[in-house]
């Protein structure tokens, strides 16, 4: 049994003060007030943070090291700056590369690899027009061989990132049948065919704003779609360069609460003091804390969860507790797991984050075992 004595305490619903969490398990079992004798750790603990866009940390990048190591090393990166759980992201490859991507994944699910919840296909079946930085020579339609491999039974939760317009709504219902969870981004689509999408079962937008139909007067397009859907969930990367911090503000302001998600699409410099790497035959150049590629577009992100809170809290301007649970609260709703991440009640997993007044992370817990301590650098 373990017990934590802390200054400040955010279950996912209110702000507590100078109490102590009992852990047994991994798992919380009780929350109750601190006596005067107990010496209390400085801080705010809050949730653990859940990513579920992470293409890379530590110096390795999902796609060019596709085995449990990288994984691991992903996984230790994010964990000094909140991240309790996370969803490695293989971005648009060959299917060889994402057969190998899957059997890492479930081999990283069998083992308990630390924070590891599932994983996300980001591609291969996009635009060609909204491609970002994805290679255009692996964009295909949806085959056998793609499908066999999203509906595996092995590796935790699976999230795919689809263009509706190049994807049948049957596939779609086929995937989400199978548990699958259906985003739609990288996408050209218009208001009606993201609509019919979601009529078929897709709950999800990747990185909201990037690489999908704008929203105009005359046009709603994938971003209008986004954010009149109110049983749908977007990730949004609040790191300035993606999303001017105002259209953060409207965007959050339009969407139902509870719905947004913070998300890094972090690239593999973060947790490092790297300022290139290779991807797919050229070199992303990190300038500051921008990534991008040689012929300008933003490639992925170095952002880090911590950053992202604060990013909310400082630029956009959302009060602390709601920028927490975008964090932690609402993609465990998203994922399907809110009855055991993403919020510090009874019974729930004691992964948990403990903050200093500049939301840098001192401490961070995965099932009640310390995994960082020492405040991260941004």
């Amino acid at each position: 049994m373990q017990r934590i004595a802390i200054e400040k305490f955010y279950d996912g619903e209110q702000f507590h003060q100078d109490v102590v969490v009992v852990i047994e398990n991994g798992q919380i079992v009780t929350v109750e007030a601190a006596n005067e004798s107990e010496a209390l750790k400085s801080g705010t603990m809050v949730a653990g943070f859940i990513d579920v866009q992470v293409n890379g940390g530590g110096g390795a990048l999902f796609n060019s090291s596709t085995d449990v190591n990288s994984i691991i090393t992903i996984g230790k990166a994010h964990a000094q700056y909140g991240t309790t759980g996370f969803l490695p992201t293989l971005i648009t490859d060959d299917v060889t590369i994402m057969a190998d991507a899957a059997d890492a994944i479930a081999e990283a699910i069998a083992t308990q690899a630390a924070g590891v919840l599932g994983v996300h296909f980001e591609g291969p079946h996009l635009s060609v027009a909204k491609k970002g930085v994805h290679s255009p020579e692996f964009i295909r339609p949806i085959s056998e061989q793609e499908m066999a491999i999203f509906t595996r039974q092995d590796l935790g939760q699976v999230i795919v990132t689809l263009a509706p317009e190049n994807v049948a709504t049957s596939d779609i219902e086929t995937l989400v049948k199978a548990g699958v969870k259906v985003c739609l981004g990288h996408s050209n689509a218009d208001f009606n065919t993201v609509q019919a999408a979601i009529d078929a079962g897709a709950t999800g937008f990747t990185h909201l704003f990037n690489a999908m139909s704008a929203f105009t007067s005359r046009q709603p397009g994938m971003v209008g779609a986004a954010l009149l859907n109110d049983s749908t969930w977007c990730g949004l990367i609040v790191d300035g360069h993606h999303v001017h911090y105002q259209s953060a503000a409207i965007a959050i302001r339009a969407k139902a609460q509870g719905k947004m998600m913070l998300v890094t699409d972090a690239m593999s410099v973060v947790g490092t003091d790297e300022q290139s790497f290779p991807f797919f035959g050229v070199d992303i150049i990190r300038t500051d804390d921008r990534l991008n590629a040689p012929t300008g577009e933003l490639a992925g992100s170095c952002l880090d969860m911590a950053s992202a809170v604060a990013n909310t809290v400082n630029n956009v301007g959302i009060e602390l507790g709601e920028a927490l649970n975008m964090a932690s609260r609402y993609p465990a709703e998203f994922l399907g797991k809110a009855a055991q991440y993403g919020s510090l009640k009874v019974g729930m997993r004691a992964d948990l984050v403990i903050l200093d007044d500049n939301l840098n992370v001192l401490e961070t817990y995965i099932a009640g075992e310390q995994i960082f301590t020492g405040a991260a650098q941004s």
